[in-house]
């Protein structure tokens, strides 16, 4: 395809009512390309018609690329054919993302796995599909649940690392096996000339966070939620290896665009931090708005004492204590991202939530969100991208 025609092409997004997938939707609009999404019904038009609002939300209203919704479910493979068809592209972003460990593991593998499967078999059908981008995690590639001592602890891991999925919970087990299972189908297509009909590039995500488009909330951001409302009366010992959800989405969009992405991996952070000293950069801009941000670093202990009766907190407990040192050097290098600034992806993150009335708003915030004269009416639409897309040359390294 010329460069032409591939903004002209159509690109299907699956799971686009989700925290992911309507950024990604964004980007791609952004970007000039017309998108499909899918949605498990599209009955209520009420419902569609706020879900564009919030994707389109931001963007130029003259001249937008073609938005539509049609039906999908992951674990209905008949409902595949026809989302795809007419579609160039598709960036598989759907995928469970539980609030806590489920009692039964296949309520998360099962979807994520034979969801994933599904999409790409009816890409290969259709035979119109050039490349899936799907979004994996870097719980495919890395997680310090598993450092046992063995190994090098100043290892910095990239995207030529997996993890075992036997030694992590069922949704790490969904990423990594749903990922592996895409490898797998895309390796055993027959190729023609020398090359597969269907490509395949990967995201693997750290921890997401940033604006919220729609009303779907992402455990990722449960963390800063929990900073804001004082659901917990202060910080756990815990690393956290943080992306921007916009990087996150233009790396979807950029894995779409060049023949060297085919194949690759893309592990998507910006920094890692503890999130003491997040709750300090939460505390800082908020205090100030009436909102008193716990800082106090709770023991270990009483965390996993408390992880019994607060099962959301249960997947942490394992991770206490432990860094990641992880490397960005092919999101930086290949996909041209420089990451977003840490500072900003959580305070966005925080005003989000609020704007939602996921956290309530003082009074003192909303006098602070009062428009000035000199205020401008909507942000510079360059700003959705996330972040100046110049090259870095540091890996991530954890910060103590």
């Amino acid at each position: 395809m010329t460069q032409i025609e591939q903004k002209n092409a159509k690109v299907l997004v699956t799971g686009v009512t989700g925290y992911v997938g309507a950024h990604v939707a964004q980007q791609l609009l952004l970007h000039g390309y017309k998108v499909r999404g899918t949605v498990r019904s599209t009955a209520d038009e009420a419902k569609m018609t706020k879900l564009r609002q919030q994707v389109t939300e931001g963007l130029p209203s003259e001249g937008l690329p073609e938005l539509e919704f049609v039906e999908a479910d992951l674990l209905k493979e008949e409902t595949w054919p026809q989302a795809i068809a007419g579609c160039q592209y598709i960036c598989h972003v759907a995928s469970p993302f539980p609030l806590d460990i489920p009692n039964d593991p296949d309520v998360i593998i099962k979807p994520a796995v034979e969801g994933t499967l599904a999409v790409l078999r009816a890409a290969a059908a259709d035979g119109n599909v050039k490349r899936v981008a799907l979004t994996s995690s870097l719980a495919a590639i890395h997680d310090v649940k598993i450092l046992d001592g063995k190994q090098d602890q100043d290892k910095i891991f990239n995207e030529d690392d997996w993890v075992d999925p036997e030694k992590v919970e069922p949704y790490s087990q969904s990423k990594i096996l749903a990922e592996r299972a895409a490898h797998k189908f895309i390796q055993d297509l027959p190729q023609e000339e020398g090359k597969r009909k269907l490509e395949l590039v990967v995201i693997n995500p750290s921890y997401v966070l940033g604006p919220l488009l729609t009303d779907s909330l992402s455990s990722s951001v449960l963390g800063i939620k929990r900073l804001l409302d004082r659901s917990t009366p202060g910080v756990p010992k815990f690393h956290m290896p943080i992306c921007d959800v916009r990087d996150v989405a233009l790396a979807h969009v950029k894995s779409l665009e060049s023949p060297e992405h085919v194949g690759k991996r893309y592990l998507i952070v910006s920094k890692c931090k503890w999130l003491k000293d997040i709750a300090r950069i939460v505390q800082k801009e908020f205090k100030p708005l009436g909102y008193f941000v716990p800082t106090m670093t709770v023991p270990s202990t009483l965390v996993w004492i408390g992880s019994y009766i607060d099962r959301s907190t249960a997947m942490i407990v394992p991770r206490l204590d432990k860094e990641f040192k992880l490397d960005n050097k092919r999101m930086v290098e290949d996909l041209k991202i420089t990451p977003t600034e840490v500072e900003r992806t959580i305070l966005d993150t925080c005003h989000s939530l609020i704007e939602k009335g996921v956290i309530k708003s003082t009074r003192r915030y909303k006098k602070s969100k009062q428009p000035s004269k000199s205020e401008p009416d909507e942000a510079p639409a360059d700003n959705l991208a996330g972040g100046d897309i110049v090259p870095q040359q540091e890996p991530v390294k954890s910060e103590s």
